[in-house]
């Protein structure tokens, strides 16, 4: 185990339980503390797995591929709104595949992720470089298969 990882990783998971707990008693304090030390220790190689010099390049294009990511959930809630709400429920329920061009697991976790979180579309499963999604209607599949999130998420991670 690297001490200095363990403990980078405890300082940055005790600082986020900080900043969102509401309760500050001893009983809560010690918990959190405790908690942090068993979530750093069950984590840290996670965290600190990419030792490789590009770390702060690819850091600085996930926070910077963060807004593309949040407009196109709030577009695609916008679009799940309407089909809910038009009389005519516009609704075609499919499961597409592609074949990814990602190599890492991060950059395909990140795309996985980034699928779920956009309203109307859900990866099932990702097996080899095949990506199982299911899709609310024809129109967000179709916008899944052209492939910009995907290129996008294969921008952050150098593999491009």
């Amino acid at each position: 185990m690297n001490i200095k990882h363990f403990i980078a990783t405890y300082l940055i998971v005790l600082t986020f339980w900080i900043l969102l707990s509401a309760h500050f008693d001893v009983f809560h304090v010690g918990a959190g503390i405790a908690c942090s030390a068993v979530v750093a220790y069950a984590s840290h190689d996670l965290m600190f797995k990419d030792t490789e010099k590009h770390r702060l390049t690819k850091t600085l294009r996930f926070i910077a591929y963060l807004p593309w990511l949040i407009y196109q959930i709030v577009l695609a809630n916008i679009d799940v709104a309407k089909r809910a709400l038009a009389p005519s429920m516009p609704i075609d329920p499919q499961v597409v595949t592609f074949k990814t061009i990602l190599r890492s697991d991060v950059a395909r976790t990140t795309l996985a992720n980034s699928i779920t979180l956009t309203p109307g579309t859900v990866t099932i499963d990702i097996v080899d470089d095949v990506f199982y999604v299911h899709a609310i209607a024809k129109e967000p599949a179709d916008g899944l298969l052209e492939g910009t999130m995907e290129r996008k998420v294969a921008h952050v991670f150098m593999e491009d």
